[in-house]
């Protein structure tokens, strides 16, 4: 697995949005205000031409259009890292136009984001042996204050923390809108995620290398010719996996019918247990079936351990997940720890 080389103040800090751009509020002003703090920060800035435009469909521009954009920012000299201006909808129909083989033989660079941006991360990984960052996008630090998670994702980029504890509080109900753009995350709900082997349990360990993203963009590759997961699998295989999962659109029966796909696809081969986030659908369960039984059914099949309502995906605050890394996973009194090696 490539990591790329942490940045320092005086790097550039590249931009680009191959999923939505920054057009609308509450985006706009966020991720202005974002370039002003890393600014601050020391850092320069490279943003790619996509990063404010919204003329294309579920993406910032055209395919083609946003897929040049990627491959300037990772094969280029002027980046040293690179941040996605946001999610979205179509980031399928970019990676139609990217050229993973020549993104393989380029230089590794970090690249951040999640949601729809699991259509890069994961790939970068899988096709690519490129580790990547799933967390905040690029106007998520425009907020005033930063909450910790920020703090904790710039540690990663910044080389000086590797090991994460799951935050006291979560936001059910964002504040944020087009009038009040930089508002924090408005954490409300105690964090309680659960530990659970054949049954929910106090205390729970587990280790493996990293893999995973939103399930609504990883079942929409799956069989595609983008799926080279069997490869990287066996590629990995020594190290055992542990997939971390969440979902956006998805409610419980979607969920349940993606966990299928994903286990007849064999993409489970090698698993040895689950990180489950908290999904965007997160109480509402449909004909008795809750998102524990939609989650949990595929891990009692694998006879794996699995954690729920983590601190992951698009329910924030997001621990900061190195997707390709070795995670060691440690859960004790209701509390969550991720340690992560480079190797």
């Amino acid at each position: 697995m490539r990591y790329s080389k942490f940045v320092k103040p005086g790097d550039t800090l590249g931009f680009i949005a191959p999923s939505m751009g920054c057009n609308v509020e509450p985006y706009n002003s966020a991720l202005k205000n974002a370039l002003k703090r890393f600014t601050e920060r020391g850092y320069k800035l490279d943003l790619g031409e996509n990063c404010f435009e919204g003329s294309g469909i579920g993406i910032s521009n055209t395919p083609e259009k946003c897929a040049e954009e990627v491959m300037d920012h990772f094969t280029g000299d002027t980046d040293d890292m690179i941040f996605s201006c946001g999610g979205g909808e179509l980031m399928c129909e970019t990676i139609s136009h990217v050229d993973f083989d020549k993104l393989a033989a380029s230089e590794p660079k970090w690249f951040t984001g999640y949601s729809d941006n699991t259509n890069l991360i994961f790939l970068l990984a899988t096709l690519c042996d490129t580790a990547a960052l799933y967390g905040p996008c690029a106007p998520a630090y425009g907020m005033e204050p930063w909450h910790k998670c920020l703090h904790d994702a710039m540690d990663v980029l910044e080389g000086k923390r590797l090991s994460f504890d799951s935050y006291d509080k979560w936001q059910l109900i964002g504040l944020k809108d087009e009038e009040h753009p930089l508002l924090p995350y408005n954490c409300t709900e105690p964090n309680e995620p659960k530990a659970w082997n054949g049954d929910f349990i106090n205390s729970l360990q587990m280790s493996g290398r990293l893999i995973g993203g939103c399930m609504d963009c990883l079942v929409n590759l799956t069989g595609t010719r983008f799926d080279k997961v069997s490869d990287f699998l066996e590629r990995y295989k020594d190290d055992g996996f542990i997939w971390f999962l969440e979902s956006c659109d998805l409610n419980v029966f979607s969920m349940r019918r993606a966990m299928w796909q994903m286990y007849e696809a064999g993409w489970f081969k090698y698993c040895k247990g689950f990180l489950f986030g908290r999904p965007m659908h997160f109480d509402e369960p449909m004909f008795g079936l809750d998102r524990f039984g939609a989650l949990l059914d595929i891990a009692a099949k694998l006879s794996v351990p699995a954690i729920m309502d983590a601190d992951l995906g698009h329910m924030p605050p997001a621990m900061p997940i190195i997707c390709g890394s070795i995670g060691h996973i440690g859960f004790a009194d209701s509390r969550l720890r991720l340690d992560m090696e480079l190797r």
